[in-house]
């Protein structure tokens, strides 16, 4: 028997654990005991058990059982901290509570001649999710939760995902990931579990490699339960965006050992980039591949929209009437609109454009749009955030921002929404709250745009920490040594009253701070 587990593999035939192509040693022992607690994993194991098929009934002591349950642990990347794999119920027993997989040899079944899994463009299958809860009644919510997934993955830019009928033929089955991904033709696996106990629920999920079944990532999501068909969308829409950004980590690492990239490697190697930050050196780093995808193929309307993306945070963070460059990025964004009307983050950037062209009513509706046709798309509800702000709604911006990061905890442009937040919180004249907001951005991001160090200093200064606030100044001036209180006046992105005077304040702060007017 074959069983297969997180990344693991244990044959009881040839006696082997493996983690991937590597074969683990481990005391003959350890191996029964992992086995046995395999084979069981149905029920709470106990002592007396254990000690009865592993040690044949003899006297055992409390240490070396320990002993011998923690080298189990300890080979499958598990502790008795984390208990991930194996979970201790005190004074009952241990349980093997991963997902785990049986093979007796190779599939009978029949299927049509798919492509090879490297063949096309990144391949994903969802498998359905185990449901580890005591009450199988709960597996409405599991499959809830991987329908979910499924939908909000196959709206990803170039990832094919296998649809949710064919997924669901696995459900219960125990078949070998590699020869999924042989009979589906797909390059990765994603599969999971959920485990509710008490008023919490949690959910483990893990990206194999179909070609080698070497497992790529792994996340745990452990959460509050609140309304359950609420948290499904919840948890589909947080794991979308973070496996997401790591397929396109994981397909660029591929693309950079491909000897001749097509277009769509090109692309996924400049999105890596991007994903990094919006700072200059990633910025500069992600336009060429995005460019070289276009001469490869002219139609990557993916390419496209990297551009677009890489110019307009470029344009976004300068210190002088954006104007000009904007300009550019919007007459790039109808086209490629009026070709591919449905791309969310073509409409997101369109409304990032409009809201700091003094637009922010347009640039608000076209993020609702992407929103529209992406509800994972958790920057757009950021840049509405930045919307409401600029006219004259900044009371609404937090909202905004904290949805966001509802969305994508761990988003790579963070750092920006909280400048959003501190930016929105300096207009309202909350001088503290901004202080707070622009220094979690700060830690977050250490290359951070010039104007949050103004921003920074302007309110610092209101606080009369004078001091602090040069400092913060000065930490500006040396990324735009020609800044002033004129440029600060120029630079608005709202001819809105009620910003215009909330402004005025923040340059007066500025200017407590040892600006200068010109």
């Amino acid at each position: 028997m074959r069983y297969f587990f997180d990344s693991f593999s244990l044959d009881t035939e040839r006696r082997e654990l493996c983690r991937g192509p590597e074969v683990i040693a481990i005391a003959p022992q350890v191996f029964d005991l992992l086995g046995y607690l395999i084979g069981n994993r149905e029920r709470v194991v106990s002592k007396n058990d254990l000690i009865s098929a592993i040690w044949q009934g003899r006297v055992v002591s409390d240490v070396a059982l320990t002993t011998r349950l923690n080298a189990a642990r300890k080979a499958i990347g598990d502790s008795g901290d984390d208990q991930r794999l194996i979970k201790t119920f005190p004074r009952k027993g241990v349980r093997f509570v991963a997902t785990v997989r049986e093979a007796l040899g190779p599939t009978t079944a029949t299927f049509i001649n798919l492509p090879s899994p490297a063949a096309g463009k990144p391949s994903l299958v969802v498998l359905p999710f185990a449901n580890l809860s005591p009450d199988p009644a709960q597996d409405y919510f599991v499959d809830g939760v991987t329908e979910s997934l499924t939908t909000d993955l196959s709206r990803m830019a170039g990832i094919f995902v296998i649809g949710r009928n064919t997924a669901f033929t696995y459900k219960g089955k125990c078949v070998d990931l590699k020869q999924i991904g042989y009979e589906l033709g797909v390059r990765y696996v994603l599969e999971g579990s959920v485990q509710r106990a008490r008023s919490r629920i949690r959910i483990n999920v893990q990206l194999i490699d179909a070609e080698t079944g070497n497992h790529l990532w792994g996340e745990r999501f452990d959460k509050q339960i609140a309304d359950l068909f609420d948290m499904q969308d919840e948890i589909g829409a947080r794991l979308a965006n973070q496996l997401g950004t790591e397929l396109v980590t994981v397909e660029a690492r591929r693309a950079a050992r491909a000897p001749h990239p097509d277009s769509m490697d090109l692309y996924f190697q400049g999105m890596a980039y991007l994903n990094r930050g919006t700072d200059p050196a990633s910025l500069s780093q992600a336009r060429p591949f995005f460019e070289q995808a276009l001469l490869l193929d002219a139609a990557n309307a993916e390419a496209m929209v990297g551009i677009t993306d890489v110019d307009t945070m470029r344009a976004t963070s300068m210190l002088i009437d954006r104007t000009a460059p904007l300009r550019v990025v919007e007459a790039s964004l109808a086209k490629i609109l009026a070709h591919t009307p449905n791309h969310a983050r073509a409409h997101c950037l369109m409304g990032v454009v409009q809201i700091f062209t003094k637009r922010a009513a347009q640039g608000i509706a076209e993020c609702e749009r992407a929103l529209a046709l992406d509800r994972n798309l958790a920057t757009a509800h950021a840049w509405i955030g930045l919307g409401k702000c600029n006219l004259g709604r900044a009371e609404e911006t937090e909202a905004h921002i904290m949805e966001a990061f509802r969305l994508s905890p761990r988003d790579h442009k963070a750092s920006s929404w909280m400048n959003t937040a501190g930016v929105a919180q300096s207009y309202l004249g909350a001088d503290e709250a901004a202080v707070h907001w622009f220094k979690r951005s700060i830690e977050t991001n250490r290359n951070i745009a010039p104007f949050v160090h103004f921003f920074l200093a302007a309110a610092l200064a209101h606080l009369a920490q004078i001091e602090e606030a040069r400092a913060y100044l000065q930490r500006g001036l040396v990324l735009a040594p020609s800044f002033s209180i004129e440029q600060f006046h120029a630079s608005s992105p709202t001819d809105h009253p009620i910003c215009l005077a909330q402004r005025a304040r923040i340059a007066e702060g500025l200017r407590k701070a040892g600006l200068s007017q010109k």
